[in-house]
């Protein structure tokens, strides 16, 4: 079963098992609601640990978060910097034209001219549109910001994406 990370406990937040969690989803509010399962890997993926949100609030830019049956820090302290994650089947459908982190990291790039350009390797959420790094070979990295301008055509099944260079894209 393959698993994404929606977040990393960063610390313990008093004595009652609460914990601090970075979000790394774009869907937290979906993601981190009382009763959904999320799930730390342990020993390379071959150990799986189920934790289900008993209770779930903001704070600052942070998710606090309370496990049913985890209600101790000497329970969470462990788990501190482990990342939270969901299954495969957990996930949502998206609309079309919409697609998750995971489909579009590792997709080949192509210029209108079919030239290749080289290869998503992450992508930086900035504010106003992600950013997809495109690492070249004997090149630097090529910043493609997220936008119908840019971004032409993404196909998964062919793990391609044909963007349109606009001036300055590319020094």
């Amino acid at each position: 079963m393959e698993y994404y990370e929606v977040g990393r406990i960063v610390n313990t937040h008093g004595i009652q098992g609460e914990v601090k969690v970075a979000v790394t989803t774009d869907f937290a509010d979906e993601r981190f609601q009382k009763g959904k399962t999320l799930y730390i890997l342990q020993d390379e993926g071959k150990k799986v640990v189920n934790l289900t949100i008993k209770k779930v609030r903001k704070f600052k830019q942070f998710q606090l978060l309370v496990f049913e049956g985890m209600e101790d820090i000497n329970l969470m302290e462990k788990y501190k910097n482990s990342k939270l994650m969901i299954s495969e089947q957990d996930q949502e459908p998206l609309s079309d034209g919409s697609y998750y982190h995971h489909q579009i990291v590792g997709l080949h790039v192509i210029d209108e001219t079919e030239k290749p350009l080289g290869t998503i390797k992450e992508i930086l959420s900035l504010g106003a549109n992600d950013v997809w790094v495109v690492e070249r070979e004997n090149n630097k990295d090529l910043l493609l910001p997220a936008i119908k301008d840019v971004i032409k055509e993404v196909n998964v099944e062919a793990g391609t994406v044909r963007v349109k260079l606009l001036d300055g894209l590319d020094d």
